[in-house]
This record gives C-alpha cells, sequence and structure tokens, in this order.
C-alpha cells in the first residue's frame, strides 16, 4: 500500500509541476504541491525532490523522447541511483506513465509557447497584368503582385494586410527570402536518417 502511496503522489507532483511550467496554471505552486502530496516531508527534502522531478520533465519534454529513448534515459538514470541522485524503478516506472499520457499536450504546449505572435494565417496572392491602351501605349503596362496576409494572435481576430509589388520587389523579396533559408540551412542540422529510410 505504501508502494502505492508513493506512486500517487509522485504521479501527483509531475502533472502539477506539467501545470505549472508547460500549461502556465498559476494555481499551481510548489507550496500547494508539498501541503497536497507530500505534507510529511521536509521543505528541503520537497524542494530537491520537485527540482528533481522538474529537470527530468523538461530533459524528457525537450527531446521530445519517445519510447525507445526514455526507456534508455530512465535506465541511466536507475542506474545513478547507487550516489542518490538516480531514480528508483517504481519512480521511473511512474515517469514513463506519465510521459505516455502527457507527451501530446506536452508537446503542444512547448509548440504553442514557441510561436511568435502575431503569426501568419494566411495568405493569398495574384498577379495583375495591365494591358495596352487602345494606341498601343505600353509605358504604363507591366505585371504587378498583390498579396493579402492574413495576421493573427491566439484568440483573437485575424488582421488582413495588403502589399503591392512590382518584378524588382518581387526578386528582390525572393533573393531575401533565399538568403533566410541558406542561414537556416547553416544552423540546422538535417535529423540522421534511419537505416530503413536510407
Amino acid at each position: 500500500m505504501a508502494d502505492a502511496d508513493a506512486a500517487k503522489s509522485l504521479s501527483g507532483l509531475l502533472n502539477g509541476i506539467a501545470q505549472k511550467v508547460y500549461h502556465n496554471n498559476p494555481e499551481i505552486t510548489e507550496e500547494l504541491l508539498k501541503n497536497e502530496l507530500y505534507p510529511e516531508m521536509s521543505q528541503d527534502e520537497f524542494s530537491a525532490l520537485h527540482e528533481k522531478m522538474k529537470g527530468l520533465i523538461k530533459s524528457i519534454a525537450s527531446a521530445d523522447m519517445d519510447q525507445g529513448q526514455l526507456d534508455a534515459f530512465l535506465t541511466a538514470q536507475t542506474k545513478r541511483r547507487q550516489g542518490g541522485a538516480g531514480l528508483s524503478s517504481e519512480q521511473a516506472a511512474v515517469l514513463t506513465r506519465f510521459w505516455k499520457s502527457q507527451r501530446p499536450k506536452v508537446r503542444e504546449a512547448l509548440l504553442n509557447q514557441s510561436r511568435w505572435e502575431p503569426a501568419l494565417r494566411g495568405m493569398s496572392w495574384r498577379v495583375d497584368v495591365q494591358a495596352a491602351d487602345s494606341k498601343g501605349d505600353t509605358a504604363n503596362s507591366g505585371a504587378v503582385a498583390l498579396v493579402e496576409l492574413e495576421l493573427g494572435r491566439m484568440g483573437e481576430s485575424s488582421e488582413f494586410v495588403c502589399l503591392e509589388m512590382d518584378e524588382a520587389k518581387v526578386n528582390l523579396l525572393l533573393k531575401k527570402m533565399g538568403d533566410i533559408q541558406q542561414s537556416i540551412d547553416r544552423i540546422v542540422v538535417p535529423a540522421p536518417q534511419k537505416p530503413d529510410e536510407a
């Protein structure tokens, strides 16, 4: 029965940490978690447990670990148990159950936190070509690109921005976008291919 209570308390602690860190729930505090889940534990012991679990969750979440990665990570943590810094096998089992149920929610919360606001919700464009007048004057004719951007913040209605560009401005925009892509390509290391993808 004591093991079941310990697992239930740890599960509550992990969920509380996730609520506070990833879902920005202001009602969840370290003090609340201690009083509700570990009232018999000293403040120093609880703070150490809280920080350890928070660090483990952040490591797991930032790597978006799949089941195999999680198993390897937790196995390494249980082997550190001899030094007192690792996890017990019971704690590892609770972390596994927690991550299995919370991974999609935590991943979505991290994606939402990393979005720039306002975000581009949509884009439409067209090219208008002016025809020559009846005298054959083509001095004012040419192609004009019209671009409409739909921008918005989470939970708010969209704003629309319209841009008009001639051929020179379109070429400049395309060049700048190419420069940005090259910069990103220099920074981002492509994920290694799995053997079955090669």
